[in-house]
């Protein structure tokens, strides 16, 4: 061994280089020799809104209301998710004193319950408490327990007079909870015991895989949290490596049936029936929310009808009963109709990042508005690019029909691929109004396509996020959300680059055969259909620091010499603030993306063909010159060649 790099450069050489900052305002510097031009702050993002949230429903002054406030996060999350987030108790106390349930629809508090102060006869029969915690949950102080715990909570608790009709009510809803939750329960033994132990370790390493290649969730059972994120890690995840003592799936396997605690035998059958629903995605459904099959019942009932609702393919019945064995059943039927849905209609993701919950949609037709975003796009493009056509996809016949220019340099760019990214990204900031629009992809087809021929699985897993680029495109007037400064726009806009960079790279082992290496190597199951996301600028550093509030995703798979890549490629669109991007935006984002995925394919088979195809544009110094104009104040002298625009 050589101990030199691909570049030919000592490791020395490699650490130094590594050392140099690729900020495009401080490119050249050392990193970590220049004061941070921000400091943390402990209220932004979640904290913050907690803090809102629990000050704007102080204001009310009846029971519902106040609650109300709370359960949607003051307008940031739906109330459904909050109201399944409850534990049995609480849920039983919520209905009694306000009405309110996920269960039925709502009705008024008179017909459950006596509510806050209402009159019995009486009087106050029981004070209880409401607070919110600093996981963003309701929670409830309910007879017989004890005052809420102060240090878990935003703010301090609201005091709730029970009448004796409230307790009366909250007696018989909690009765029925602890009823169907043991016959529920029960009803899951039942069903791992008929897995054998070999089927129950096979459904333990299934969750543990689902745990460690999708994003973070929180999921409850009653009072127990279970969740791969962040620092109350119990699953598999990040922090967390599979077969970890910590992990409770990885502490199960083996264990005899017996020994399975109620909260872990539910855990199991319902994490089991989602992912045969729909695959490890389906998981993040559930974020935020209580985990029993009453509750998974309920979520795949709502994908059933949304699913037969499309027309053409065979409608799937309900569950026959509410027990595990019909709702895997119910479970593995909307699996199938699931692929029939998509061919008929578009599936989306709608992502609430308040409580990082997710919600699989079924989109309607284009509308006027997504017709008239699609004409824009299209008329732009063929101003700027050599493309004729009225629709996008007519653009994309076009240029099947002769591709080679994107090979060549054009729009000066080396190849005419950098430009259609580079051009179709620009458009779409200007006519869907987003502050940035990004695009990612793999900088060299032609290494990609000759790793593949060779099955060099390890090396491609070896590849680091430099191997990928990332075309961020902002508004010209988007410097006013970071205080009218170029320079911290551009900052922000590599700093995306950088980060979808990383997206790409933890991607693509999802899509190679499932060796030891690719196994090993960190991924997540590449994504499949759009979402568009809700106040994403709570828990993700980056998303905070850099305000990524409202968002379109539009991933696209690509073939690249027969092997196809999901999410090989995406399109991003972002707003720091003001309105929210709606289900019409996206599906006209969807088509744009589709565009640049048949170019990328294009360009694979003119680099499978033999002639080459490299994207060297869209580093730090290019997003330097076109953001903030000029070079960058200190030249990226250790840093290797720079990757120009031309």
């Amino acid at each position: 061994m050589s101990g030199r790099g691909e570049r030919g450069e000592s490791r020395r050489q490699i650490n130094a280089r590594k050392r140099i900052s690729r900020r495009p305002s401080r490119l050249g510097i050392p990193a970590g020799t220049v004061k941070p031009d921000r400091e943390f702050d402990p209220e932004a993002g979640f904290p913050g809104l907690l803090q809102r949230t629990w000050q704007r429903a102080g204001q009310e002054a009846d029971l519902r209301s106040f609650v109300e406030v709370l359960l949607t996060l003051d307008g940031h999350v739906p109330a459904d998710v909050q109201l399944r987030a409850l534990t049995a108790a609480e849920e039983a106390a919520l209905h009694a004193l306000c009405g309110l349930t996920w269960r039925t629809p709502d009705t008024p508090a008179a017909a459950d319950g006596a509510g806050e102060g209402e009159e019995d006869g009486d009087g106050t029969a029981f004070l209880g408490e409401i607070g919110l915690s600093t996981s963003g949950r309701i929670v409830l102080r309910v007879p017989s327990q004890g005052p809420l715990k102060k240090d878990d909570l935003v703010g301090g608790v609201r005091r709730v007079p029970w009448t004796n009709r409230a307790l009366r009510a909250y007696r018989q809803h909690a009765e029925a909870a602890a009823a169907r939750l043991r016959q529920s329960t029960a009803d899951c033994r039942r069903w791992l015991e008929e897995q054998g132990p070999r089927g129950r370790d096979e459904l333990l390493a299934q969750a543990r895989e689902a745990a460690l290649r999708t994003a973070p969730f929180v999921l409850y059972q009653q009072e127990r949290q279970y969740t791969n994120f962040r620092d109350a890690n119990n699953l598999t995840g990040k922090t967390l490596w599979p077969g970890h003592p910590e992990c409770v799936l990885s502490s199960l396997h083996g264990l005899p049936l017996a020994l399975w605690s109620d909260h872990d035998v539910q855990l199991v059958v319902c994490l089991t029936l989602l992912i045969r629903s729909a695959g490890f995605g389906r998981v993040e459904e559930a974020n935020g929310t209580q985990l029993t099959t009453d509750h998974v019942a309920h979520m795949l009932e709502r994908i059933r009808r949304g699913y037969n609702a499309v027309p053409g393919g065979t409608p799937v019945p309900p569950a026959a009963a509410p027990t595990a064995a019909a709702l895997n059943d119910l479970a593995l039927a909307l699996r199938s109709r699931r692929a029939e849905t998509a061919r008929g209609a578009q599936l989306y993701r709608e992502i609430h990042g308040a409580l990082m919950h997710k919600i699989e949609r079924v989109a309607q037709a284009p509308g006027e508005r997504a017709r008239a975003r699609e004409d824009a796009m299209t008329a732009r493009l063929t101003e700027r690019l050599p493309l004729t056509g009225t629709t996008l996809h007519e653009l994309g016949e076009d240029l099947a029909a002769a591709p080679g220019w994107l090979a060549a340099p054009q729009g000066g760019f080396g190849t005419g691929l950098e430009h259609l990214v580079h051009e179709t990204v620009a458009a779409v900031t200007e006519v869907f109004e987003a502050d940035f629009t990004m695009s990612r992809g793999l900088r060299s087809l032609p290494d990609l396509i000759e790793a593949l021929r060779a099955e060099r699985w390890p090396e491609l897993c070896d590849w680091d996020i430099t191997r990928f680029f990332c075309c961020v495109v902002p508004h010209p007037t988007a410097a006013r959300h970071f205080g009218g400064s170029a320079a911290a726009l551009a900052d922000a806009a590599w700093a995306m680059s950088s980060r979808m960079q990383y997206n790409s790279w933890h991607f693509i082992a999802g899509n190679l055969p499932r060796t030891d290496e690719v196994l090993a190597r960190d991924h997540f199951v590449p994504p499949t259909i759009p979402d568009v996301a809700f106040y994403s600028d709570q828990h993700h550093h980056g998303h905070v620091n850099n305000k990524v509030r409202f968002s379109i995703r539009s991933p696209q798979a690509v073939r690249v010499d027969g092997r196809v890549f999901n999410g090989f490629i995406d399109l991003r669109l972002l707003r720091c603030a003001g309105t929210p991007f709606d289900e019409q935006d996206l599906l006209a984002a969807h088509r744009v993306s589709a565009l640049v995925a048949r170019a990328t394919g294009l360009a694979a088979a003119l680099a499978a063909a033999g002639t080459p195809v490299e994207v060297t544009a869209f580093d730090s110094p290019w997003h330097w010159s076109a953001i903030a104009g000029g070079e960058p104040a200190a030249a990226p002298t250790a840093a290797g060649p720079a990757r120009r625009a031309s």
